[in-house]
């Protein structure tokens, strides 16, 4: 799955436990008609693809959506859900890239409107 947006924070690459497992979160803000702030870990060597990103860019970023069970001692098993991304890409340069809206256009010499009745559009 994929997610678009602005990025609205990128946070330090935390280490825990003995074994090292190493976490970094982005807080992504879609563009959506009501945006949404949605937390997005990287995990382990995938930390290290934000090092590139500043906080405002717009970006695509790959998700995984990863559950697990969880059973407490006083309320039961719980279930927890979280997001794990693993590709990200900015959209800015796609942007920059595209030609200004504002720049006229070339005529179309072919439109139908230049032909005359005996003159096949093909």
């Amino acid at each position: 799955m994929e997610l678009l947006g602005k990025i609205k924070l990128i946070g330090d690459i935390k280490t825990y436990g003995d074994n090292g497992f190493r976490k970094r979160e982005l807080v992504l803000t879609t563009e959506d008609q009501y945006p949404q702030h949605i937390l997005i870990e990287f995990v382990q060597n995938n930390c290290e693809l934000l090092d590139n990103f500043n906080i405002g860019q717009t970006v695509r970023i790959g998700i995984n959506i990863r559950g697990r069970e969880w059973e407490s001692p006083d309320q039961g098993i719980k279930y927890f859900n979280s997001i794990q991304g693993w590709r990200i890409e900015s959209l800015d340069d796609q942007v920059m890239d595209s030609a200004p809206a504002d720049l006229p256009m070339e005529p179309d010499t072919d439109s139908p409107s230049d032909l005359t009745e005996d003159d096949l559009p093909f």
